[in-house]
């Protein structure tokens, strides 16, 4: 019960951390969080559990801004037809 204590601090202090960043930053520090865990799951399995953390921290960051661009681009398509929606004769 003793190692639960620090992981709950510490999920609180990362969580806490990220009430000031853009979406884009949270969603690439997301990607890159989620990428980690299952790269050390994965390379620790393979034998190497550092590698694949780093391996799939970067995977992971690349993957949340992707999916960052592509959220943006969605809203900024959706603006567009509502605007051109509002600008039409009715």
């Amino acid at each position: 019960m003793k190692t639960l204590s620090p992981l709950v601090v510490a999920a609180a202090l990362l969580l806490a951390a990220c009430s000031d960043m853009s979406e884009t930053e949270q969603r690439t520090l997301s990607g890159a969080a989620v990428g980690t865990a299952g790269g050390a799951v994965i390379g620790a399995i393979a034998g190497n559990a550092a590698l694949g953390a780093a391996l799939g921290a970067a995977g992971g960051a690349a993957g949340g801004y992707i999916w960052d661009r592509h959220k943006q681009s969605e809203q900024e398509n959706y603006q567009r037809g509502y605007q051109e929606g509002q600008a039409a004769p009715h």
